[in-house]
């Protein structure tokens, strides 16, 4: 007889067979190891086991009860079943409604005791449990609930189905199943070992058994992805870089129209000190909005010209690339430095030109959005990369944009100010630098939650603001199928036309084409329009000094972090500037987030808000290309965890930096990393 073994398919469990086996491989399982390594999403615990009397709120409820009427089976039109009973313990009784279910019915009898579990609907008399699982109970069942994993399904599976081939794969496991963490760190942090951790985290009795599982896979994923980081920047740094020799940066500030601020001359001297090393630099500038990240990054250029290498400054978007290119041509001009724009809306000639300048080394500093990447793009002398926004960019177009050169120094710049433990783990590969200072003479935005009720005062603010000269941003969220009450850019901007019809407004939105979107930009920057009613694309670094309000519809709806970034599009100018935040009547929880802006202007207080409200969760929207896929780690909520896996993982490198003494962990890196980038890690 055949023991299972983990390579086996999935196809010859039980009760599977290969039309299944096909729709599991939509979620990545083909084998009884894939099958494994799947972990539960949730877990419903059926041990809390609640009376009928003390439903209290619309929730999940495990509920221990006797079916007291006959199901009925309901046709309420063509295609759609109700199945309708009642169920009843000692201290009263409740209505069951199962959805095209008609099974149920045959599944349920009269005078039986079953554990229910579902969602509750509804209040007092109108109560109703829904569709919920049910489980027969034998006479002598004193404790029946259990703590059941609920795992990422598609269409054409069940739960059913999940446990099935997950049980296959647990009896597969064998006994000794090897352990890719060290035993000493097993030991310090109190780790479960691995076999352990898996049999409960598939199959937990308690509570407590999944937060210990869950805690150790958590370490051991960011243990494995910490060492291979580790590892890349030891290979990096063992490369070969171009040393920029620094002549004096002297002259370099003299030209600058303020004196920079302590944080912008620190970042400058790490930069100096990286590109001087003889190694490749790789180094993330984060600062908040309107730290003077671009200042930093033309020392960088300038660096680079005074050895006679050439700077590619790469942006997310054309008209970001032509701000970019009309801040740094001026001012690099007076050092007798060359700034050429390459974007891919210019026209045939204006391309032939802009390439054979780069081509020739005539043009020192090259800016551009992707397209400096394309293959058509040849350099003369490489030597520095600048990517702005990095959360636009991913490792594999740093990457590409790095073998234009022989190793160039890379300068990544991000205006997300997130705690710096996070950053060196999702930027995995580079150095940081804090950009903590904001530079004098910056007036900060005046900032207000207001509620419905000031609508028409906030109206007339906008037209006044006009009025004096200036121009306003209104931010909708943006809307998803249903969500009638949520403001629509493009209903919105018609109702403010039709309110306002003396002021000319513009829409922007993500289904609108980007040379579409480049356009109504450059005309708002260019005072064509008065008021830019837009979703969130313009969120990014968009300089358009004269727009001095900025109102934020439905604000409720958006991260803390995000509306920072969004009130950071205003204030850029001599004006006074100001940010209105509609959604203060949104209940407690709104108005005290929204409270947090009013008070204070610094990203890093607010991104640690904003960590401490969100939890866990979407902080960063996409996750960072090119970094392995964290499947059960959350690097905001596990941030202590990720701290001690992070330091666990240089300890053990600094003594062993190719893990030699440690084959199975180095292995299991080699594997992390080979299957995120496809290629071998080594």
């Amino acid at each position: 007889m055949h023991m299972p073994a983990l390579d086996d398919s999935i196809q010859f469990v039980k009760g599977i067979g290969p039309k299944k086996a096909a729709l599991f491989q939509k979620l990545q399982i083909h084998t009884l190891r894939d099958a494994l390594e799947t972990y539960p999403r949730d877990y419903e615990d059926r041990t809390r086991i609640t009376r009928i009397a003390d439903i209290q709120t619309e929730d999940k409820y495990a509920i221990r009860a006797v079916v007291g009427t006959e199901p009925r089976v309901n046709r309420i039109r063509k295609g759609m079943t109700l199945v309708k009973c009642t169920i009843f313990d000692d201290s009263g009784s409740l209505a069951v409604t199962f959805f095209n279910n008609p099974y149920a019915a045959a599944l349920l009898h009269v005078g039986q005791e079953y554990l229910f579990y579902g969602r509750v609907q509804g209040y007092g008399r109108g109560r109703t449990l829904i569709s919920p699982q049910a489980e027969k109970l034998s006479a002598d069942a004193s404790h029946p609930g259990r703590i059941v994993p609920v795992y990422p399904l598609t269409a054409g599976l069940t739960q059913r189905d999940l446990a099935r081939v997950t049980e296959a794969a647990l009896a597969a496991v064998p006994g000794d199943w090897p352990d890719p963490l060290p035993e000493v760190l097993r030991a310090k942090y109190r780790l479960p070992d691995a076999a352990d951790a898996l049999a409960a985290i598939h199959r937990p009795q308690t509570a407590e058994d999944v937060s210990q599982a869950r805690r150790r896979m958590v370490f051991e994923e960011l243990f494995l992805l910490c060492c291979g980081l580790q590892q890349l920047r030891e290979r990096r740094r063992a490369d070969p870089g171009i040393p920029f020799v620094s002549h004096g940066l002297d002259a370099f500030f003299d030209i600058l129209p303020f004196a920079p601020t302590g944080a912008q001359r620190r970042a400058i001297r790490e930069i100096a000190a990286d590109c001087a090393s003889g190694r490749p630099m790789n180094r993330l500038v984060q600062g908040d909005v309107g730290a003077g990240k671009t200042v930093v990054a033309a020392a960088l250029c300038v660096l680079a010209a005074q050895n006679g290498w050439q700077s590619a400054f790469m942006a997310p978007t054309e008209i970001l690339a032509a701000q970019h290119a009309e801040t740094l041509a001026p001012l690099l001009a007076q050092l007798g430095i060359t700034v050429t724009l390459l974007t891919g809306s210019m026209s045939a000639a204006q391309k032939r030109s802009a390439l054979a300048a780069v081509e020739s080394g005539a043009a020192q500093v090259v800016v551009g959005t992707h397209a400096l990447i394309q293959q058509s793009v040849a350099f003369h002398r490489l030597g520095a990369v600048i990517a702005d926004e990095q959360h636009r960019f991913g490792v594999a177009q740093r990457a590409a944009l790095s073998a234009k050169g022989s190793a160039p120094h890379v300068l990544v710049m991000s205006a997300t100010p997130i705690p710096r433990t996070l950053a060196l783990i999702l930027y995995g590969d580079l150095d940081v630098s804090v950009l903590d200072e904001i530079p004098p003479g910056r007036r900060p935005v005046e900032t207000y939650a207001v509620g419905e009720n000031m609508r028409r005062r906030i109206t007339a603010f906008i037209d006044k603001q006009i009025a004096a000269g200036g121009q306003a941003y209104v931010v909708c969220p943006l809307v998803e199928e249903g969500e009638l009450n949520l403001k629509s850019a493009e209903q919105h901007a018609k109702d403010l036309q039709a309110t306002l019809p003396h002021r000319r407004v513009a829409v922007l939105h993500g289904r609108m084409k980007n040379a579409e979107k480049e356009q109504v930009m450059r005309d708002f920057a260019a005072a064509r329009y008065d008021i830019l009613v837009a979703t969130t694309v313009i969120e990014v670094g968009v300089d358009v000094p004269n727009a001095n309000l900025m109102v934020v519809e439905d604000a409720d709806r958006f991260g803390l972090s995000q509306l920072h970034q969004l009130r950071g599009r205003v204030g850029r100018g001599s004006r006074q500037s100001y940010c209105v935040f509609f959604g203060a009547d949104k209940g407690q929880t709104a108005r005290e987030r929204l409270k947090i802006l009013c008070r204070t202007g610094d990203g890093f207080e607010i991104a640690r808000a904003d960590l401490a409200q969100r939890g866990p969760g979407d902080f960063f929207g996409r996750r960072q290309h090119g970094l392995p896929a964290l499947h059960v780690a959350d690097p905001i909520a596990d941030l202590a965890l990720m701290q001690s896996a992070r330091e666990e993982a240089e300890a053990l490198l600094a003594a062993d930096p190719a893990l030699h003494g440690y084959p199975l962990l180095r292995d299991r890196v080699q594997r992390m990393f080979r299957e995120e980038n496809g290629e071998a890690f080594n």
